[in-house]
C-alpha cells in the first residue's frame, strides 16, 4: 500500500466511522417501534393525552437529527423529591436528573450544542404571560427521534423526571430540524481531515 493511499485512506476511514455513529441511518420510526415506546411511557405513568402527543411526534418522524430548544427558569426554593436528599438546590436536582442521562445521550451521538445563562430579562415577548424572566437556555442535539425515545424510555431514566420537574419554576422545550447548521460536527470534522490529508500529501510530495 502506497504512502499516498494511507494519507488519504486513514482520514476517509475515520470520517466514515464517525459519520455512521453520528447519523441515524435507520430511517423514520416504524409503527412497531412507536407502539413499543408508547407502551413504556404508559408504564411510566404518562397520561393518555401525553402518550398521544408523543405518538404524534414519532409518527411525524423524518429520520433526521433535531435540536431540542430548552428555555428554563430554575426554582429558587424547590420542594423535596423522593429519592433525593432533602434541601437540595434546583441545580443539584437537575444534576440528579442528568447524571444517568449523559451516558445514554453520548452513546447515541446526542449532546449539548449551546448552553448559557441568561444575562438580562426578556428583551421582547409577545402573547405570553409570565415569560419575562428566565435562568438559562440551551440546545440539545439528538441523532434522531428514535435516539431521543431510546434515551427517555431507558430503564436508567425511570423516576428521574420528577427531579427535573421539582427543579423548575417554568420551562419551554420544543424540537426543531435545522435548515442551516454550520456547527454540524460532520462538516467540521470533514474539513479538518481533508485539510490535514492535503497538507500531509503536499509535504510528502515536496520531500520527494
Amino acid at each position: 500500500m502506497s504512502r499516498r493511499t494511507l494519507i488519504w485512506g486513514i482520514p476517509a476511514l475515520l470520517y466514515a466511522v464517525f459519520f455512521v455513529w453520528y447519523t441515524d441511518l435507520g430511517g423514520p420510526l416504524e409503527p412497531e417501534e412507536i407502539d413499543r415506546f408508547v407502551a413504556v411511557l404508559g408504564e411510566r405513568g404518562f397520561t393518555p393525552e401525553q402518550q398521544a402527543r408523543v405518538r404524534e411526534f414519532m409518527q411525524a418522524d423524518t429520520g433526521r437529527e433535531f435540536l431540542m430548544v430548552n428555555v428554563i427558569d430554575m426554582a429558587e426554593d424547590p420542594p423535596d423529591v423522593e429519592g433525593a436528599e432533602p434541601g437540595l438546590t434546583a441545580e443539584q436536582l437537575m444534576d440528579h436528573y442528568m447524571e444517568h442521562m449523559y451516558a445514554q445521550l453520548f452513546q447515541r451521538a446526542s449532546h449539548p450544542v449551546v448552553v448559557g445563562d441568561a444575562v438580562f430579562s426578556v428583551m421582547d415577548v409577545v402573547g405570553i404571560d409570565g415569560a419575562e424572566e428566565w435562568t438559562m437556555a440551551g440546545l440539545m442535539r439528538y441523532r434522531s427521534r428514535r435516539s431521543f425515545m431510546e434515551v427517555v424510555t431507558h430503564p436508567a431514566m425511570r423516576g428521574r423526571h420528577e427531579f427535573k420537574i421539582a427543579a423548575l419554576d417554568k420551562t419551554i422545550a420544543y424540537p426543531i430540524e435545522t435548515r442551516f447548521y454550520l456547527g454540524d460536527p460532520r462538516v467540521l470534522l470533514g474539513l479538518i481531515l481533508l485539510a490535514g490529508a492535503a497538507l500531509t500529501d503536499l509535504a510528502t510530495v515536496r520531500r520527494g
